[in-house]
């Protein structure tokens, strides 16, 4: 999972959580896959899900490409600050693929023991992020916390609409 700072016991006691529960979603969401009798539940579902792929994936790229990760080693060694590619848009990419995953298998399977395992999975996404966030900051500093204030956590449609407005305005009245 998506790791630029944190490496408190907190956040790997998060992570164990999650794939704990996350193995027990993932069961329950196969058993009532086919529940759901609401077919535009299931589409959106199933829209989240790619998109949740997407954002799960591109971090992998991105942090080997941008994030100074010395040859050999796993896409969370980064070096340095990422905050270009799917970074200029969220700060989470992984933490949100999690929680669109999570609301995708309550979407498509529509069964109350999915929802009830999924809330608390995404709750977890959203703490672990926020976890993230406090040890950027030491990692980082004022550059994390200038980062922070210009890209938001995982709110991805106003993470696009500033992105847009700020290219735009780059492209009519140049780079600030």
């Amino acid at each position: 999972m998506e790791n630029q700072c944190s490496k408190s016991a907190v956040h790997q006691a998060f992570h164990v959580l999650l794939v704990v529960l996350g193995l027990i979603l993932i069961g329950a969401f196969i058993f009532y896959f086919n529940y759901g009798k609401n077919m535009a539940l299931k589409i959106l579902g199933i829209v989240l899900w790619i998109l949740s792929g997407l954002l799960g994936w591109l971090p992998v790229y991105t942090f080997k490409k941008k994030g100074g990760v010395a040859k050999g080693e796993g896409f969370v060694k980064t070096t340095q600050l990422v905050t270009t590619g799917i970074y200029s848009i969220v700060r989470h990419p992984q933490y949100l693929a999690g929680m669109l995953l999570g609301f995708s298998f309550v979407l498509i399977s529509q069964h109350w023991l999915v929802l009830f395992l999924g809330i608390p999975f995404m709750a977890i996404f959203y703490i672990a992020a926020l976890d993230e966030d406090k040890s950027c900051v030491e990692k980082f500093g004022d550059n994390y916390k200038e980062y922070m204030r210009k890209v938001p956590g995982m709110n991805l449609i106003l993470g696009i609409i500033k992105y847009l407005f700020n290219n735009i305005l780059n492209r009519f009245y140049g780079t600030p």
